[in-house]
């Protein structure tokens, strides 16, 4: 199993820290301008994989100060250079007006779809990271409705979903070239890509890999069942990413010791893990400050997968491995209990002997047997 770590709140991390989650997680997002904090990183351990955070989708009022852009930007185009130089990479509503993010202020919506913004974002997004040793970009917010941070508010040039994910495929398919000949990776955030049908594929084949930032658990009671935009699709993303050789990160969210979604979340994640995905959970929306708890579970072997996931009752599934087995009931919550009969007896999460195990709606188990 693998983990990762998101810090982008720009929160101080003691040596302490620093020197236990380098050692691992498998990956680390960092801000443009923690190049001292990813040195430290890989002196820990050189095979971190370090990444830099850049929105793909905005530019940043409040990285501009004096009419100069920082050094180190959020972004990959400044709000100085284009505000001055390019105003029409600036999307606007039907009305002419710039768009802010709501509730982020600061946060101007750029036209992704436009041939020299791509061109501008590439070059210094590649230029900034390689000069400071990164390993690859996490580009955030590749968006799929056209009204994301304005509800109900489309940019004229792109009214619809459909037009606003056709900017971002031309803005992720213009640009990979030039990230492959870099050697940096790149993973984007493609939260809600479940509610588009086919388009975790489509942006991900552009990508190295993809991030889910609402995997399967909303919080502690609000879990995602089975439905046609519900868990087997969420599921698909990491399975799919496997299936070609991608990155995948998924990001449950609940609060620390709430094993239910915890547990819900991580077999979830162990039906389709062949190697590539890691998990971590959050427990409030923005919260990329310290690292996310460390499980026991997480160290566990379970050895090689006996094959795919199987249905075993309906929307109750479960994976075979060589040391252990996996059980999700992805049936809605407050249903009632399936019992799974296993074939051998094997040590639940709290090391207790089963011979079967029954689980509720929404609920998950990961058992171990000897090798």
């Amino acid at each position: 199993m693998q983990s990762f770590w998101l810090h982008m709140s720009g929160t101080p991390v003691s040596a302490p820290t620093w020197a236990v989650e380098a050692g691992r997680r498998s990956y680390v997002v960092l801000n443009a301008w923690e190049g001292e904090l990813r040195a430290k990183l890989k002196a820990v351990d050189p095979d971190v994989r370090v990444y830099v955070y850049k929105d793909l989708s905005s530019t940043r009022s409040y990285a501009c100060r004096d009419g100069v852009d920082d050094e180190h930007l959020p972004a990959g185009v400044g709000y100085c250079r284009a505000d001055r130089d390019h105003p029409e990479w600036f999307l606007l509503d039907r009305n002419g007006r710039r768009m802010e993010y709501s509730g982020y202020s600061g946060h101007w919506q750029m036209d992704v779809g436009n041939p020299e913004y791509q061109r501008e974002w590439a070059a210094n997004v590649i230029a900034s990271s390689t000069a400071s040793g990164f390993d690859g970009v996490f580009m955030d917010n590749a968006l799929f409705p056209c009204d994301a941070y304005h509800p109900g508010v489309c940019p004229a040039k792109y009214p619809t979903d459909a037009a606003m994910q056709d900017a971002y495929l031309s803005m992720l398919s213009n640009t990979r070239d030039e990230f492959v000949a870099s050697g940096l990776k790149t993973v984007a955030n493609l939260s809600n890509a479940r509610l588009h049908a086919g388009m975790w594929d489509a942006y991900t084949e552009h990508l190295d890999g993809g991030f889910d930032e609402w995997w399967l658990a909303f919080d502690d009671t609000n879990l995602l069942p089975e439905y046609d935009e519900g868990w087997s699709r969420q599921v698909a993303e990491i399975a799919s990413n496997e299936a070609r050789g991608k990155i995948t990160w998924v990001q449950p969210h609940f609060t620390p010791g709430q094993d239910r979604p915890f547990r819900y979340a991580l077999a979830s994640y162990l039906m389709a893990n062949g190697g590539r995905a890691a998990i971590a959970e959050l427990h409030r929306t923005d919260g990329y400050g310290d690292p996310s708890p460390w499980h026991a579970e997480y160290d566990w072997d379970l050895g090689a997968p006996a094959g795919p996931y199987r249905s075993v009752a309906r929307n109750v599934f479960q994976r075979d491995f060589a040391c252990g087995t996996v059980l999700v009931n992805a049936n809605p919550t407050g249903s009632r209990a399936v019992t799974v009969r296993l074939s051998t007896r094997q040590l639940d999460e709290r090391n207790a002997v089963v011979k079967s195990v029954s689980l509720p709606g929404t609920t998950g188990s990961v058992l171990r047997k000897p090798c």
